[in-house]
């Protein structure tokens, strides 16, 4: 397993190694050993799967208040997406600033998102299947969102596609509105 940096210093992609023959292949998805070997502690107490029909489904900002915030692991078990963190914690030196990377069946790459971030994907083919890890429960009243496409934030989601929307992200308020309790170095 290869434990990538970003450009932040939290985010990580993930790389697992796959072992493959003639029958097909094996991967380690997830080892709690190699994690802490590398710095990250997490206590991961859910798993998520989503399952997306259209091209161009996108999912997010999403992210959950303290003190229900989640740290998320993510992949792409079919077809492919492209996955977003982007920074909130207020008084970071990379407030508002994202990070995108494509996640596949093939790639296998994953991408793991602090608490502290908003995340986002959208789905590049169709019939597209993500599965994550959260260190959190979904809690309903705490959950919030930010507008996917925020002109402050940036997000170059593709122009070449027209992203289906939930009626919630649709509405979901600019950075500068939503409501946020992260703060840098906390």
């Amino acid at each position: 397993m290869n434990i990538i940096k970003t450009i932040f210093e939290d985010v990580f992609v993930i790389e697992p190694s796959v072992f493959g023959d003639h029958r097909g292949w094996f991967m380690e998805t997830y080892s709690d050993l190699k994690f802490d070997e590398a710095g990250i502690n997490l206590k991961f107490v859910q798993d998520n799967h989503s399952f997306s029909v259209t091209k161009g489904t996108l999912r997010g900002l999403h992210y959950q208040l303290n003190p229900k915030a989640q740290s998320k692991l993510v992949r792409c078990t079919k077809g492919s997406i492209f996955d977003v963190a982007v920074d909130i914690r207020k008084g970071s030196p990379t407030f508002g600033k994202w990070f995108g990377i494509e996640l596949s069946e093939d790639n296998k790459r994953q991408l793991l998102i602090p608490k502290g971030f908003a995340h986002g994907f959208m789905t590049l083919v169709d019939n597209v299947e993500v599965q994550y890890k959260v260190d959190e429960l979904y809690s309903p009243e705490y959950d919030r969102g930010i507008l996917w496409n925020d002109p402050t934030i940036g997000i170059d989601w593709s122009s070449q596609i027209t992203p289906v929307l939930s009626a919630k992200d649709e509405k979901a308020p600019p950075l500068k509105d939503a409501e946020n309790n992260f703060s840098f170095g906390y």
